[in-house]
């Protein structure tokens, strides 16, 4: 037992990668065939995904939001986590994408047809037409410079004592370096201290894929609470 953390460096990513549930063939087949139609090859690391299926199975999520569809990939593996009548809502500004992912989401061997409902345009005006209080969770992973805005409806829109995930906390493998070629990179940085200066949210940063923040919002204080604090 040590009171130090044990510093993390790419042996340890690729050890948890080895000794974690590989992707099954569908999800390659996706990924081929993205990279075919010239959809750009992001998505989440699979060791990345597991982890956010075990948090949306922890706090039994019935339904996520996700901001950044890209080709469906994480929204899939999202899906696949959830109950049965389960859903996510993923909002993708691009049409050509956005058409992909419905194409694929909607493969009977995606195993979540009719569960991911893929909605195109603007997040922020997307985001705006949202119940407050109607999702159990929420991904975010677009555009870094409006991430303080896709925060801000998060909170409003994630029930209380859901998560707000949040992807690229170690921008692009860039966060420590002195000039970084990624333009994204600075409004990563702005929005780590953005988001460790919600008080009010129980965060942190978890060293998988590209960083992840892991956020617990605020809920009713229950009877548990009232008990232990006398």
């Amino acid at each position: 037992m040590s009171n130090d953390a044990t510093p993390v460096d790419g042996r340890h990513f690729r050890y948890i990668q080895e000794h974690t549930r590989p992707e099954d063939a569908f999800l390659l087949a996706l990924k081929a065939d993205a990279k075919a139609r010239g959809i750009p090859p992001i998505w989440i690391a699979p060791e990345q995904a597991n982890f956010v299926q075990i948090l949306l199975k922890a706090v039994h999520a019935l339904s996520v939001l996700e901001v950044g569809t890209l080709a469906g990939y994480a929204a899939i593996q999202m899906a696949r986590a959830l109950p049965p009548g389960g859903r996510v809502v993923t909002i993708e500004l691009d049409p050509v994408r956005a058409d992909f992912a419905r194409e694929w989401a909607g493969k009977p061997e995606s195993g979540v047809a009719g569960r991911v409902d893929v909605r195109t345009g603007s997040a922020g005006d997307v985001l705006a037409t949202l119940g407050n209080g109607c999702f159990d969770a929420a991904f975010l992973d677009a555009d870094k410079r409006n991430y303080p805005l896709y925060l801000e409806q998060a909170r409003r829109l994630v029930r209380p004592g859901g998560l707000i995930l949040v992807d690229n906390a170690f921008a692009f493998g860039q966060l420590f370096d002195e000039s970084p070629t990624d333009p994204e990179a600075q409004a990563v940085r702005d929005f780590n201290d953005h988001m460790a200066a919600q008080i009010d949210l129980h965060g942190v940063i978890v060293p998988v894929g590209d960083g992840l923040w892991v956020a617990h919002t605020p809920g009713p204080k229950s009877t548990a609470d009232d008990t232990r604090s006398r």
